[in-house]
């Protein structure tokens, strides 16, 4: 350029940024921080200044982007900075990012966040085992129904409330329109079927209620819902007829794939108990909090439950538990998790799966479980086993 090119006489000079999120102001301030120790970084600019500096391959620069980024993550820069971790290889940024979905996609499930969280990233939020399920499975089609309908309808705007019943309306017309196949199965539906793939049906169409929102809303192809009814079935004879205790052979590679995910809160240091019950005609599990101590208890059978409960006289069960309090932008500040443990339990028997003393916690703290307690055909050669936590 200096040396005779045709840039010499140019008064202008338009460079071709390589680079969308590249812009005049971040250009100015990367090619700036050349002649400064240190620069402030505004949240706002983050990703054009981390592509810029990215592009220049400023490593004290991108470092400076990337702590930014870890005291910046919330609701609204969360999928902005995951999608640039991405392109940018940040992968600590975008683990982090990925937690923070993990913790707060069911908490934080705002209108906002949903439009921005794509197809890819939302199947691995669904397909993990640590996500924070709030309640029980059926949580997480509900929120995957608003997902998708947010993704079809990206003009929607109303009240936070008015979301779900306007989902519910927009779906039966289309299904009208398509001549009751069901929405997956047709051409705008095809692109959302690897998401709604990771959903765990067999914890989701295990009561009435749920199983007929599943069949109304008329997503879902019957051929993935036959096999779980069926397996549905045979579960409770196996239970009954054999008088095993299920699971027999369970690994951790696959019960962090099929386990069912299940959570709850406790707003303060205050003793309360909770039920996980009738685990398909298997147990009515008591969750206890007292003394900061975690316990389940296994309920006896003349106690009311909704569901059906074996009559079997000692239940097993593999379970994994896990703490967590947030702070008002998601953040974890406070996690502790039990390992994959074998439970077994007589009536009313009692277990201490937890022990929070000498523990910094801060209220309120979500309290999520996975449980695996189908009986699921054939064996897993090579895998290691669970530890048992207790067996009589």
């Amino acid at each position: 350029m200096f040396s005779g090119a045709q840039e010499t006489n140019m008064d202008t000079i338009e460079l071709q940024m390589p680079d969308e999120n590249i812009d005049r102001k971040a250009l100015h301030e990367a090619l700036g921080s050349l002649y400064r120790d240190s620069m402030l970084i505004a949240s706002g600019q983050v990703i054009t200044i981390l592509a810029t500096a990215s592009m220049l391959q400023l490593d004290e620069l991108i470092q400076q982007c990337v702590e930014v980024m870890k005291e910046t993550v919330s609701a609204q820069t969360v999928c902005s900075y995951y999608y640039s971790a991405e392109s940018y290889g940040l992968q600590n940024i975008r683990i982090m990012c990925l937690q923070w979905l993990l913790d707060n996609m069911m908490t934080q499930c705002s209108e906002e966040l949903l439009r921005e969280v794509s197809l890819d990233l939302m199947k691995e939020v669904i397909a993990s085992s640590e996500l924070l399920v709030m309640g029980v499975e059926m949580g997480v089609h509900t929120m995957l129904k608003k997902w998708m309908f947010l993704q079809l309808q990206p003009t929607w705007r109303g009240l936070r409330r008015a979301l779900l019943p306007d989902t519910d309306l927009w779906f039966p017309r289309s299904r009208r329109d398509s001549e009751g196949t069901p929405f997956l199965e047709t051409e705008q539906g095809r692109a959302f079927l690897p998401v709604f793939q990771q959903l765990r049906l067999a914890y989701i169409i295990w009561d009435l209620m749920s199983a007929c929102v599943i069949h109304q809303d008329a997503l879902i192809p019957a051929a993935w819902l036959c096999p779980v009814y069926k397996e549905h079935w045979l579960g409770p004879l196996r239970t009954e007829q054999t008088r095993k205790l299920w699971p027999v052979d369970v690994y951790v590679s696959d019960l962090q794939g099929n386990s069912m995910r299940c959570g709850g809160q406790l707003h303060r240091d205050k003793q309360c108990s909770w039920r996980w019950e009738g685990f398909n005609f298997s147990w009515d599990l008591v969750v206890c909090y007292a003394n900061q101590h975690i316990i389940f208890r296994c309920s006896a059978r003349n106690k009311s439950c909704s569901f059906g409960v074996s009559l079997l006289g000692q239940r097993k069960v593999a379970f994994c538990l896990r703490l967590s309090s947030l702070d008002r932008d998601g953040r974890a500040i406070f996690r502790k998790d039990t390992e994959y443990w074998m439970l077994s339990l007589r009536e009313d028997q009692e277990l201490e799966v937890m022990n929070l003393e000498k523990q910094d916690m801060v209220f309120p703290i979500y309290v999520a479980c996975n449980f695996q307690y189908r009986h699921r055909e054939g064996r897993f050669p090579g895998r290691l086993p669970l530890q048992k936590c207790s067996e009589n």
